[in-house]
């Protein structure tokens, strides 16, 4: 086997669970996507000096994470997202408001980008766990150093000693940052994050009802899957809408004013069921509008994040028209 095989079958069956790591880290799917491929470039400039003293997959970690560290830091730090003043919204309930977790930079991840794990349950496990989207989100609060401390703890349940260890920072050190990363990330996740979501039936039901309400335009179907603190934002704009009113104001005044003005293609991101938004255009073909993500619990629809970014689809290897309005 040469040099090149044995690194490819080595490295190779890790990139799935790489590109959720740095996902974590930078909350953008295609700035993850570049720093895997720098990683795998280190990985191959070194390979000949790996004497094995670690397995493959932490080797490739630690060259990750310090990839993500080196990142973050070379670009300076990211203004934090603005939080929601409860006197602000109190005051004025009406106006679009702040959320506490629009991060502009925040991407949905395709599922499909998740593949090359293989038939290895560990690593299957690794790339699956911890994409939610809100806890992405919310992971962007904490700085890069307590976001590796808490994912290599808290994702991939490393020991403390292997996390300081990769972190070159000590056992103490890592148990204090953990304590601190959970406490605010546990401020920064919205509530409905720790609800349970509904059976597997009742999802795909919800789902094809909150599909037909967006293609029929149905503002009443729509109300009826949207639980009364529904939330709507709008990534990279800062601002959201709080509430079933204001957010069936936004949708009947600026989106669903007529029928048959989307097509919703479902699709999947973050582990979890979304859609591909395609808006019918002049020609009458339905174009590459928006990625939306609802986030279901027991009761409805707690929050929507739709992602007016048509450059999202060839991401998630969709086309950019879907057929006609005829």
């Amino acid at each position: 086997m040469s040099v090149s095989e044995d690194f490819t079958s080595s490295t190779g069956p890790f990139r799935g669970e790489l590109l959720a790591h740095c996902y974590r880290m930078l909350g953008s799917a295609e700035e993850a996507e570049d720093l895997v491929q720098e990683t795998y470039l280190r990985a191959w400039r070194s390979f000949a000096s790996f004497e094995g003293r670690s397995s493959v997959r932490t080797w490739l970690y630690r060259i990750a994470t310090n990839v993500c560290l080196t990142e973050i830091e070379r670009r300076g730090r990211r203004p934090q997202p603005a939080r929601l003043s409860a006197q602000a919204q109190a005051q004025d309930p009406e106006t679009p408001l702040v959320t506490a977790l629009a991060v502009p930079w925040l991407q949905p991840l395709p599922d499909a980008l998740l593949s090359g794990a293989g038939d290895d349950p560990a690593a299957v496990a690794a790339s699956r766990a911890g994409i939610r989207l809100a806890w992405v989100a919310a992971l962007q609060h904490l700085s890069a150093r307590q976001r590796a401390m808490l994912i290599l703890r808290d994702v991939l349940e490393w020991p403390a000693a292997q996390a300081a260890e990769l972190l070159g920072t000590t056992t103490t050190a890592v148990n204090s940052g953990l304590r601190r990363a959970r406490a605010q990330l546990a401020h920064a996740l919205p509530a409905e994050d720790e609800l349970s979501e509904p059976t597997e039936p009742g999802q795909r039901a919800l789902l094809e009802r909150f599909a037909a309400a967006f293609e029929s335009a149905d503002i009443s179907a729509l109300s009826e899957l949207l639980r009364e603190d529904v939330a709507l934002e709008m990534p990279p704009e800062p601002t959201w809408f709080a509430g079933r009113a204001a957010v069936l104001r936004f949708f009947a005044t600026r989106a669903l004013d007529a029928p048959e003005r989307f097509r919703m293609i479902p699709a999947m991101a973050n582990g979890q069921t979304a859609f591909a938004v395609y808006r019918r255009e002049n020609d009458g073909a339905y174009h590459a509008d928006a990625v939306t993500v609802p986030t279901l619990t027991a009761t409805g629809i707690a929050r929507i994040v739709t992602f007016r970014n048509p450059g999202l689809f060839t991401l998630f290897g969709l086309p950019m028209i879907h057929g006609t309005g005829a």
